[in-house]
């Protein structure tokens, strides 16, 4: 049973869907994105109980050198337990709610920290852990008019 939540600072996420969006690896309504781990932390919190996702094998015919990386799938739900989300562009703050989360999808995102929490579950004799969204903080690039008019 995992206990600890996960603080990642300077997290890279990706397959981002806040909207929830219906699509080939998701149902709808199901908002989550994917947090991106190095091998050594991957296999850590795999041992652990934590649901790592591998790559799969590339091709032998590949020539390219494989960067991609294991990564946590996160969900974000405000249902029973609603995150913290902070946008932060510039010196401005927003507190995102589930009506505008979604604007996430398509932002040019500089920096992610968040807090994951742990979810135990276990359905017919199978267990298992899902990680939510407890906190996270989004900056986004800003250009030369994010000061000028506050956002």
């Amino acid at each position: 049973m995992v206990q600890r939540q996960l603080t990642l600072e300077n997290a890279q996420i990706g397959f981002r869907n806040f909207s929830g969006l219906e699509g080939k690896f998701n149902k709808a309504g199901d908002r989550s994105f994917a947090v991106f781990l190095d091998n050594q932390l991957a296999k850590d919190l795999e041992a652990e109980g934590w649901n790592i996702k591998w790559p799969r094998e590339r091709d032998s015919n590949f020539d390219e050198e494989d960067t991609r990386h294991a990564h946590l799938p996160v969900a974000i739900t405000f249902d029973n337990f609603p995150p913290k989300v902070i946008l932060v562009a510039g010196d401005n703050t927003t507190m995102l709610n589930a009506d505008t989360v979604d604007m996430l999808d398509w932002a040019e995102i500089e920096n992610v920290d968040l807090i994951v929490r742990p979810y135990n579950w276990e359905v017919n004799g199978q267990t298992g852990v899902k990680a939510y969204v407890k906190a996270i903080y989004i900056t986004i690039v800003t250009d030369a008019f994010t000061a000028k008019y506050g956002m």
